[in-house]
């Protein structure tokens, strides 16, 4: 089968689901392929540009196409989806949101942000305040994954925490915790219920939904 980047691309997003961003080397990647590690660099010339496309495939699947808000729908409701669609693309593959936190020059997160702009200016936002509310929301997203996808601390990490200490010197952070997640509240609303925080606050500030 001819080499070319597609097929690097790929073998590549599978080398990450096997062994995250960490194992995606060069030289793993040229074995899977059954080439030698300098064939690479003719499509790709260096590391970086492997990741940025990495990121691209990864956005791709929930982004092939812009897809603008409906006439009929509120823009705060739109952007809440579209950083749901993001944090569902990143959430599909090990180190997603460190892959985008690294890649350089995506140009699938620049479409993202350019259509999530475009679309609250729009609807009459002022493009200061678009960016900034377009910005927060994907940095968030971003960041709340790379949260999710480091994991919870192992047992070793734990051996000789002290949680009733801890506890008792953070109790306003224990007492938020524990009123938050009722029976039947996930990390899924936690997302939700932030994202819409950050929407609706500035909303609020700009007049009627529209």
């Amino acid at each position: 089968m001819a080499l070319d980047k597609q097929r690097i691309v790929a073998e590549a997003v599978a080398l990450l689901d096997a062994e995250g961003l960490d194992g995606v080397t060069t030289r793993k990647l040229a074995a899977r392929l059954g080439v030698q590690s300098p064939t690479l660099y003719w499509h790709f010339p260096n590391k970086a540009a492997l990741v940025t496309a990495i990121a691209e495939a990864i956005l791709e699947q929930q982004f092939p196409e812009p897809e603008p808000a409906a006439p009929e729908e509120h823009w705060q409701d739109w952007l809440i989806g579209l950083a749901g669609r993001l944090r569902r693309a990143l959430l599909t593959h090990p180190d997603g949101a460190r892959i985008i936190a690294v890649s350089q020059l995506s140009l699938k997160m620049a479409g993202i942000s350019e259509l999530a702009m475009s679309t609250l200016v729009g609807r009459g936002i002022p493009l200061p305040q678009a960016r900034l509310i377009v910005l927060t929301v994907l940095r968030f997203t971003v960041g709340y994954v790379l949260e999710e996808q480091a994991g919870r601390p192992d047992a070793e990490a734990l051996d000789g925490f002290d949680m009733a200490a801890y506890a008792a010197a953070h109790p306003t952070v224990m007492a938020g915790v524990t009123e938050y997640f009722q029976p039947g509240r996930t990390v899924d609303d936690l997302f939700r219920d932030c994202v819409e925080l950050i929407v609706r606050g500035p909303a609020a500030q700009t007049g009627p939904a529209s």
